[in-house]
């Protein structure tokens, strides 16, 4: 039995609110449990220098965790991104471009900022599944502004962490399961179930393939459920 009472193939109570930042082309407040954070997208009409030349658009990310988001305060990071948080960061930038054809954005970048108010495990799958809802916002208000003639996303991008805890296999660990887990993972999929990124570690004793299947099959479902509600949240 988990801490939580959760089943071992059931989410944490995800709560999406659109629209979070007025100012934003778009955003949301994504709670995973008791992780919050907050997902804006802002668009700008230029690309990198090295893409000058390319007829292609670009989506990248910032993340940052705010001081007391954690039990204990972490300083601000006001001059340069931790070690963590840039590859987290990339990350999420390499998820969201994963769903979006970007030869039909030229000239265009989206800019997704992710700030975790609360952490508790999680932090970069909730940026991740948020994220995307704030990138799509912004790329239909483009559409709807008449400045890109459709919407460039192909595919709807989530993630979900798994573990394994007491030999057992955990969908959406929170953070007392992440510290315990002997495996931990790290599931970054599209809503037709392919694979976008996989990040998994072992604590100690190595896990076997059948472990790893059965930690697929929990992201595949939990991914399900989390384009659902992205969808849900968009059309509403």
């Amino acid at each position: 039995m988990r801490h939580s009472g959760r089943k071992n193939n059931e989410l944490r109570k995800i709560e999406i609110i659109p629209g979070f930042n007025p100012y934003a082309e778009g955003s949301c407040l994504i709670k995973c449990g008791n992780t919050h954070v907050v997902c804006t997208a802002t668009v700008e009409e230029k690309v990198p220098s090295w893409l000058k030349d390319e007829e292609r658009g670009w989506v990248t990310a910032e993340y940052a965790m705010l001081p007391r988001a954690t039990m204990v305060r972490v300083s601000r990071e006001s001059k340069k991104p931790s070690g963590r948080s840039q590859e987290i960061q990339r990350l999420v930038g390499r998820a969201l471009r994963a769903g979006v054809d970007l030869k039909k954005m030229p000239g265009i970048s989206v800019i997704i900022d992710c700030d975790v108010l609360q952490a508790d495990g999680g932090t970069r799958t909730a940026s991740i599944t948020g994220g995307f809802v704030a990138l799509y916002q912004a790329l239909e208000k483009l559409v709807k502004e008449g400045r890109l003639p459709e919407n460039p996303v192909r595919e709807f991008v989530a993630a979900v962490s798994c573990g394994i805890c007491d030999g057992e296999a955990l969908l959406d660990l929170d953070y007392e399961e992440d510290s315990q887990a002997q495996a931990d993972t790290n599931f970054v999929l599209t809503e037709e179930g392919r694979i976008v990124e996989i990040q998994g570690t072992a604590e100690g004793e190595p896990f076997e393939n059948n472990q790893f299947e059965e930690l697929m099959k929990l992201a595949r479902q939990g991914i399900k459920e989390l384009v659902a509600k992205q969808k849900q949240v968009l059309e509403g």
